[in-house]
């Protein structure tokens, strides 16, 4: 691979590394405020979910995304469900290092 396009994916691989962590910065308040207000409001649990889940290969993003679910999991069963069954089609990695 040419010296130009390996510098090129560094670039991008740090670009992406720097917006895992403005999500992980932007999501703790929000995940802290449903978790400290013991939130029912699924629309905003929801969507809180359905933006983590992009980051969800950032561990700090995981960990939020697990507590959110965990906390929602005793509102909405099937719809958390949902969110751990589309976080294990994006993100989970088989023995063999493929995506299912």
């Amino acid at each position: 691979m040419r010296d130009d396009a390996m510098q090129a994916i560094r670039a991008l691989a740090r670009r992406m590394r720097d917006l895992q962590r403005q999500a992980a910065r932007q999501y703790q308040p929000v995940v802290d405020d449903i978790l400290r207000t013991r939130s029912r409001d699924a629309q905003h649990i929801e969507h809180t979910l359905g933006g983590l889940l992009d980051f969800c290969g950032h561990e700090p993003v995981l960990r939020l995304f697990k507590k959110l679910c965990r906390h929602y999991w005793a509102i909405d069963p099937a719809a958390t469900a949902f969110y751990i069954n589309a976080y294990r089609e994006y993100w989970d990695i088989d023995e063999a290092g493929s995506r299912p």
